[in-house]
């Protein structure tokens, strides 16, 4: 049951990585800190739909 996300900069809107995660474990949103390319820090990444 797991599916396949992509994950979004809160900052820039930039959809930069992909990922999967297990519904099951993790109902909600994922939230990771990841390197932003655009702005060359790390930002927050939300789950996007």
């Amino acid at each position: 049951m797991r599916v396949n996300i992509t994950m979004e900069c809160t900052s820039c809107h930039e959809r930069t990585y992909l990922t999967n995660k297990s519904k099951r474990n993790s109902p909600d949103r994922l939230e990771l800190k990841k390197y932003c390319p655009r702005e060359r820090v790390v930002t927050l990444h939300r789950e996007t739909k």
